[in-house]
């Protein structure tokens, strides 16, 4: 089968699906967005048999110049409607994209007929409404209520839908889709590389011998970094907090690190895949944020990730978010309310005074990883999907 993987995110759990599909004798293509500031650097090193598509908008992708940003949505739009024309392929499978690039590849397949399939990471309509409507009511319920409805009629006209989680079902099904489209199969974290051990890295960024809290990813809108900031505060000389991130939230820490006097707080660029490994290993605790906004509309896959490092996760977020689920039911972390600057730090003093508790939660996490994130079930399950739409 000629399937085309569309990433916009340029994730490497993705990747390794399409490696896996193309291990299995398809033609596959994946394709991602290559001037994402929060693309890991490295990530595509390794494609195997996969016909890589990196795209490049004329400039980085601007997060928040909403003109700007809207703007190249639409020109990224042209980007993968390119792609997909030039690789003809007989599905799609598409995920984590801007409502506009996304239509615009949806509708070229419906008039290809090509079948396109929505993988579905972020209800992001919802979620854009309620932070819209937050910042400028007016505007934001206009702007909301478009977004909505474009994400729906999307859903709606897809041959199928892939949800990483089953909350969104029944928001689907009230969309009016069939429950035989949906689909529910889980993000995943990668097994094979994310436990390797090397104090290289520890060493070289000034870790060795410190108890670390660390994050990793994107801080954005749906994140918090005030709750980075003042664990670092209550732990100036105890532990160091290293961030791992670039845009708008690792600026403001960096300013309030300055501004306080913080040594405690590393603020580091996004980091090459190949070190990923050795990131995780330098760490004692691995955090986690997300707003109460985002609620259930919000999977982060970095929890995923952190699950493979055998590392406790400390998280504030929403309790009945899938991943604080996961957390909470596999015994591989701890949940604070999101925003609960005292419950977080907390937590946070109290993972540090209990190195059992540390212990166990890490090898807990490493036991659900495995037990959950068996690349060639998941493939399965795709193939499956794929199967279903081209009959």
């Amino acid at each position: 089968m000629r399937i085309l993987i569309h990433d916009f995110g340029g994730y490497a759990f993705p990747l390794q699906l399409s490696r896996q599909l193309a291990r299995r004798g398809h033609d596959v293509a994946h394709a991602y967005c290559a001037t994402l500031v929060t693309t890991p650097p490295g990530v595509a090193h390794d494609p195997g048999s996969v016909a890589l598509k990196p795209l490049h908008t004329k400039r980085p992708f601007d997060k928040y110049n909403l003109i700007r940003r809207w703007q190249q949505e639409h020109e990224y739009g042209h980007l993968i409607r390119e792609t997909c024309r030039t690789f003809a392929p007989e599905v799609v499978l598409s995920g984590n994209a801007p409502l506009p690039a996304q239509n615009r590849l949806l509708k070229y397949c419906r008039q290809q007929n090509i079948r396109f399939i929505f993988w579905l990471q972020d209800l992001l309509g919802v979620a854009a409404a309620g932070i819209l409507k937050s910042r400028h009511w007016v505007l934001g319920t206009t702007v909301g209520r478009y977004m909505e409805a474009l994400e729906r009629k999307m859903l709606r006209s897809s041959a199928a839908v892939v949800s990483i989680c089953g909350d969104f079902v029944p928001l689907l099904a009230a969309m009016g889709i069939k429950k035989g489209r949906i689909h529910v199969v889980e993000n995943w974290g990668l097994l094979p590389n994310i436990t390797g051990h090397d104090d290289g890295w520890a060493i070289a960024h000034g870790l060795e011998g410190r108890f670390v809290f660390l994050y990793t990813g994107t801080l954005s809108l749906k994140h918090n970094p005030d709750l980075l900031l003042q664990l670092a505060c209550a732990t100036r000389s105890a532990a160091q907090v290293v961030v791992i991130s670039q845009g708008m939230g690792a600026d403001w820490l960096t300013a309030k690190k300055a501004e306080l006097g913080l040594a405690n707080l590393t603020i580091l660029p996004y980091q090459d895949s190949d070190d990923l490994p050795f990131v995780y290993a330098s760490a004692d605790v691995l955090t986690a944020l997300l707003t109460r906004d985002a609620g259930v509309f919000s999977v982060p896959s970095k929890i995923l990730t952190y699950l493979c490092a055998a590392r406790p996760v400390l998280a504030a977020m929403p309790s009945d978010n899938l991943a604080a689920r996961i957390l909470l039911r596999s015994g591989a972390g701890r949940v604070t309310p999101a925003g609960d600057v005292e419950a977080f730090v907390d937590q946070a003093l109290q993972l540090m005074q209990d190195a059992a508790v540390r212990a166990s939660m890490g090898a807990a996490g490493r036991i659900y990883a495995e037990e959950h994130f068996d690349i060639e079930q998941i493939t399965d399950r795709f193939e499956e999907v794929f199967a279903e739409v081209v009959r």
